[in-house]
């Protein structure tokens, strides 16, 4: 008989990638698909660092890597972490992992026992969620809608935690909003946490180098929170590496002991090449990064201008990371006289079917009355994508 693990049973696909995958199987058709649901840039890594990994091949960095990590990236990191943010970690606090995202799954599966509880406010990234389910774990759902430009306040953390909350996961700038906790909003958070004991947050801040207002804060700066919180970055987003498969967590010491015992267990440790380009990158002139970060920028506000413009969608100026996240709800209920819009979902499908533009449902992200887009693309897709869609929806009644 054919029966798979009930923890699997538990979780739900990717919805972002189940979207990507259907335009990619439409384009394959012959379609002429624009694609605004995939997270990743659409620059080419900076050419110091292919040359860092060139050669690292050459030289023969082609044997198992630390489970941790190679010491020379673990230092380059946490003089990142000095240097930029003003925090000070050991190697021995740091942990290097195959993609941020295992970073994420990593700490949650560390800390999370059966049935303790997870507070992750909606929007959300949608592993989030799931990889909690995974752990065992209960997620526990604070909706923060488009009214409250998608932030949680200490009032709304508060009145969710119980005595079997164990973790809050934050995400800033945020996946897949765009917003951007403020260091007074940060700060807020941290005196609610630290108010209960055994509470720890994971400040996931892989998009913390595409930011168009001020500068990324970090939670673990504030007084007392550096014992709580476990820190997750990486160097997909800002340095377009998203297929080199790096994040790390820096962390207190014992946290990281459990994740590394983990991680020895299951995948040991990263690719030996993509360290070694991982380390220049930390090291090298960030010219290209600030350069990526204004196209980042001019982009947003051009698909925020054209999207506002579209009767029937609401936008709130996004103030980091690549993502535009529309109210659309307006349209539930809306035919074009075959297809009947219900639902985020209904609608991103719409979008796809009618205009050939592939965006993702804010169903996925736990936000029904939403969808999102990437504007990691070129600005003629933009445009392009943003008139299929506005010239689809007029044809809703």
């Amino acid at each position: 008989m054919e029966r798979l693990s009930s923890r699997l049973t538990r979780l739900s696909p990717s919805a972002t990638l189940a979207m990507s995958a259907k335009s990619a199987e439409m384009k394959a058709q012959g379609f002429d698909i624009i694609n605004l649901s995939v997270g990743e840039p659409d620059f080419f890594t900076p050419d110091a660092i292919k040359a860092a990994a060139k050669q690292a091949i050459d030289d023969n960095w082609s044997y198992y890597s630390p489970v941790p990590g190679y010491p020379d990236l673990r230092q380059a990191i946490a003089c990142k972490l000095q240097k930029e943010n003003n925090l000070d970690y050991n190697t021995s606090e740091i942990l290097v992992s195959n993609g941020a995202k295992q970073s994420v799954c990593n700490t949650i599966m560390a800390l999370v026992d059966d049935g303790e509880e997870a507070v992750i406010p909606a929007p959300y990234w949608v592993s989030y969620p799931q990889m909690v389910k995974l752990a065992g774990g209960v997620p526990v759902i604070v909706r923060a809608g488009f009214e409250h430009k998608f932030k949680m306040t200490a009032e709304q953390l508060e009145a969710a935690i119980t005595p079997k909350t164990r973790l809050l996961i934050l995400c800033s700038p945020s996946n897949p909003t765009g917003s951007v906790y403020s260091k007074e909003e940060l700060k807020a958070l941290a005196d609610v946490i630290l108010r209960h004991d055994d509470l720890y947050v994971i400040a996931d801040e892989i998009y913390e180098h595409i930011i168009y207002t001020g500068k990324h804060e970090s939670i673990a700066q504030f007084e007392g929170m550096k014992a709580r919180t476990i820190v997750v970055n990486g160097v997909s987003k800002a340095y377009a590496m998203t297929g080199w498969r790096i994040g790390y967590i820096a962390a207190p010491e014992w946290i990281v002991k459990g994740c590394n015992k983990l991680q020895g267990q299951y995948t040991s440790g990263a690719c030996s090449i993509s360290q070694k380009a991982a380390a220049a990158a930390y090291m090298m002139d960030q010219a290209p990064v600030e350069e990526m970060r204004k196209a980042f920028e001019r982009r947003r506000n051009l698909i925020t201008e054209l999207t506002s413009e579209i009767d029937g969608l609401e936008v709130h100026l996004p103030e980091g990371a690549f993502y535009l996240f529309p109210k659309c709800s307006s349209f539930f209920g809306k035919t074009d006289g075959t297809r009947v819009i219900n639902n985020s979902t209904d609608f991103a499908m719409y979008l796809l079917e009618a205009a050939h533009v592939a965006t993702v449902a804010g169903d996925a992200f736990g936000d029904p009355d939403c969808f999102r887009m990437s504007y990691a693309t070129s600005d003629d897709n933009i445009r392009e994508a943003i008139r299929r869609i506005a010239n689809s929806l007029a044809l809703l009644r």
